[in-house]
């Protein structure tokens, strides 16, 4: 059993460096997957994410994967790009105007899907949502806290974890 002195430490630990730890497994965790995509599939953890949401959506345009991904619209395009010039999808201008692009993956993107470890979506997204509503939003409140204290801006908010 832990022992728990007046300040709050455990195990002579401070608070602090205790969730200082947590952060850090939480992190590990997330570039052990990455780097086990990278060695698997050969991709990047967003652009397998992407390619996964193109082959479950044939003909999905570059604003609605940003929308699935939660990306900005131009990572998204990023993405594409990358996934075109790799020969795993097709990028073809449609519908009545000419200007809507539709996205379909190639027969080299099943053997990619196939070899890459799951989730596509990844292992933070995934826990995440395996949570039950009240510890998201316990999550949620605690860490805009913490985003206050390092006062930064939202501008990170949509750049993905697996982004090289």
């Amino acid at each position: 059993m832990s022992e728990q002195n007046n300040q709050g430490e455990v195990d002579g630990l401070a608070p602090e460096t205790r969730v200082l730890r947590q952060f850090r497994i939480v992190f590990n965790s997330i570039k052990s997957h990455f780097r086990q995509v990278e060695r698997d599939a050969g991709l990047g953890g967003a652009q397998l994410w992407a390619l996964s949401v193109i082959a479950q959506s044939p003909g999905i345009g570059v604003t609605d994967l940003a929308r699935a991904l939660d990306i900005h619209q131009s990572t998204a395009s990023n993405l594409v790009r990358t996934l075109t010039g790799r020969g795993l999808i097709t990028s073809a201008r449609e519908g009545q105007d000419r200007r809507g692009v539709a996205l379909r993956t190639l027969p080299a993107a099943d053997s990619v899907l196939q070899r890459a470890p799951q989730p596509f979506v990844g292992v933070l997204p995934d826990a995440l949502a395996s949570l039950d509503a009240d510890t998201l939003a316990r999550l949620e409140k605690d860490l805009s806290a913490l985003i206050r204290v390092l006062a930064t801006d939202d501008a990170d908010a949509q750049t993905p974890l697996g982004q090289p």
